[in-house]
């Protein structure tokens, strides 16, 4: 099965919000793609990207606390859309 990540629009929204370090959170079916994902971006916008390999099971599921890290945008990939554009 072929998935559509629309990684133009990520990386569109990593420029626009002028982020320099971009956390991915996969559902688990994407998790073996993380590190083809992680390096696309990089090499499109040059920002560190950290790879979030937790159990993912929605949008509800988001990481408490990477701003104390330096995050500065979270990217999350689902299986649903909730019409954010």
């Amino acid at each position: 099965m072929t998935y559509d990540l629309e990684l133009k629009r990520v990386v569109d929204a990593i420029k626009e919000q002028k982020a320099k370090n971009v956390c991915i959170q996969l559902p688990d079916g994407l998790k073996d793609k993380a590190i083809e994902i992680s390096s696309e971006i990089e090499k499109k916008t040059g920002v560190n990207v950290l790879i979030y390999m937790a159990s993912c099971w929605g949008a509800c599921v988001t990481s408490i606390g990477l701003e104390t890290i330096g995050v500065d945008l979270l990217v999350q990939w689902g299986h649903s859309d909730f019409g954010f554009r």
